[in-house]
């Protein structure tokens, strides 16, 4: 079954193996708004963890999505394009972003649930 993590920067992922689902939490999406606007990057590219691969837009801000590990681009959700909504409509389903494949990330490097929950009770 494939893990899930999450960054500081509210991007989740989830990890199978050497592929990684990564989208934004329902937190981020909640504290952006209806989002109207994703770019997204092209497959094929090589990023590190950390690096800027998408942006997103709302009615309230713009901001950038980060790759919380590295990879290469195996696929975008071009439905997230037509239709920025369903991020806000199942952020953690329907509503990721892209696939990494190549990923040979520690997952404990990243936060677990109960730790991403105790983080959100920080800010």
């Amino acid at each position: 079954m494939p893990e899930t993590r999450y960054t500081k920067d509210h991007e989740w992922v989830r990890l199978d193996g050497t592929t990684a689902t990564v989208g934004i939490t329902d937190y981020a999406q909640q504290a952006l708004g209806d989002l109207v606007f994703v770019d997204l990057p092209e497959p094929g590219r090589t990023v590190a963890a950390g690096d800027t691969c998408a942006v997103v837009e709302s009615v309230k801000a713009a901001s950038d999505i980060f790759a919380p590990v590295a990879g290469h681009v195996a696929a975008v959700n071009a439905a997230i394009v037509d239709d920025p909504s369903l991020v806000n409509r199942d952020p953690a389903g329907e509503g990721w972003f892209f696939r990494l494949e190549g990923v040979t990330a520690d997952p404990s490097a990243l936060m677990d649930e109960a730790a991403y929950k105790a983080f959100l009770e920080t800010l």
